[in-house]
């Protein structure tokens, strides 16, 4: 079994009497330390998908595994606490609180979740995550202080505070310019190979898809190609 594996998920919005299939038996394997892209133009089920993945939302019916537990029927207090310690997430708008700095920002989620912290330990961690992501001279300076591919690295500090195996990224680059669209690729790129963090990253873009070690196609809320796993060779050259 995959790290994150789900089978025949189907996802189906009712409107009234009208219901809305958006998401069709679809079926695909992830395995630990993986980065992957999932691919799709919008209205095509990826970002459906993506909350499903994310323990943000239930499917309709099939199964959904992370980690070996089956996520889709489980409660949601246990929801709550699998997406808090084992997954991170980081969006297209950033997410950011504006009247808090930066570290309070990136510190936020160890209130749910690191009770057996101090303030101190908690900002101590949060400052260790501030500079991994090359911001330890902006810990106090708040969102509107900050460059967009500044915000975005709060966020990916944010998002990393709880050491999860699992990052979602959400049109990470959306908002970005091209120079730091890049910086902002490559991070991904380094969590993935010296922590082995595991990288959904989910966009519409190919160049952005390009970057990941596999694709995953989604289109009208089916799997299309890239079911299976890149070969080690494939990861071992990045490509």
């Amino acid at each position: 079994m995959g790290f994150i594996e789900t089978r025949n998920l189907c996802k189906t919005y009712f409107l009234g009497e009208v219901s809305v299939p958006v998401l069709r038996n679809v079926s695909l394997e992830i395995q630990q330390g993986e980065y992957v892209a999932l691919m799709g133009a919008s209205g095509s089920g990826k970002s459906t998908l993506m909350n499903i993945l994310g323990a943000l939302d239930r499917p309709t019916s099939g199964e959904y595994y992370l980690d070996g537990e089956e996520i889709g029927s489980i409660s949601n207090d246990r929801r709550a606490m699998v997406r808090n310690r084992k997954i991170g997430f980081v969006f297209q708008n950033f997410n950011l609180l504006a009247r808090t700095s930066a570290l309070e920002n990136v510190i936020m989620p160890l209130t749910y979740t690191a009770g057996n912290l101090s303030p101190r330990q908690c900002r101590e961690r949060g400052i260790a995550m501030l500079k991994r992501v090359g911001l330890s001279e902006r810990i106090h300076h708040h969102p509107s202080q900050l460059s967009g591919g500044q915000q975005q690295r709060v966020a990916i500090a944010r998002a990393l505070i709880n050491h999860p195996p699992v990052v979602f990224a959400d049109e990470p680059t959306g908002n970005l310019d091209s120079h730091t669209s890049v910086e902002v690729l490559e991070m991904f790129r380094e969590l993935n190979r010296q922590e082995g963090i595991t990288i959904i990253l989910v966009t519409h873009a190919a160049d952005v898809a390009e970057k990941a070690d596999r694709t995953i196609h989604i289109a009208d809320g089916q799997i299309v190609e890239g079911l299976f796993g890149a070969t080690p060779e494939r990861k071992e050259a990045g490509q």
